[in-house]
């Protein structure tokens, strides 16, 4: 029996605007009406997590239900922001999806190790991403349970 599907906030962390563009078209290609909020790298996931300088303002920082994280991004890259992530009691149990270009054994093993709930490799099509985008949201909105994340701030 499948589950009814629940609005989950999803936080996109990626330095590529064409990138966030096409990941933005491909949920609407999906039709799919999650909330989906946008940062440039793994210092502004973690403000938009901490409600920190611009995203302090009361709704600015939705809790995420999930996170997509590229890897390669200026400042502080995706897997520092994952280390960091999965070490803070506060977020530690929001599902982190790696999303990116990588395609190294290294980077795999690595955010595994982590604490990375999946990694999946970016396709080469926009068709590919409409098909990815398509799954996840299946999973992660309609068959698995996700924790209701509550932010509390220290």
């Amino acid at each position: 029996m499948r589950r009814q599907m629940r609005p989950v906030t999803i936080l996109i962390a990626d330095d590529d605007a064409d990138d966030r563009m096409l990941l933005q078209d491909a949920f609407i290609e999906n039709q799919l009406a999650n909330e989906l909020k946008f940062v440039n790298d793994g210092e502004e996931l973690l403000a938009y997590l901490r409600r920190e300088g611009p995203y302090a303002a009361a709704g600015a920082s939705p809790s995420p239900g999930i996170i997509l994280l590229d890897l390669n991004m200026p400042r502080l890259d995706g897997r520092e922001a994952l280390r960091i992530i999965k070490s803070d009691a506060h977020f530690h149990r929001i599902p982190v999806v790696v999303l990116t270009t990588s395609r190294a054994e290294e980077d795999i093993l690595n955010t595994y190790e982590l604490g990375v709930s999946s990694f999946i490799t970016k396709p080469v099509t926009f068709v590919g991403l409409i098909k990815i985008v398509r799954v996840l949201s299946t999973y992660w909105t309609e068959i698995v349970a996700l924790p209701q994340v509550g932010v509390a701030h220290p």
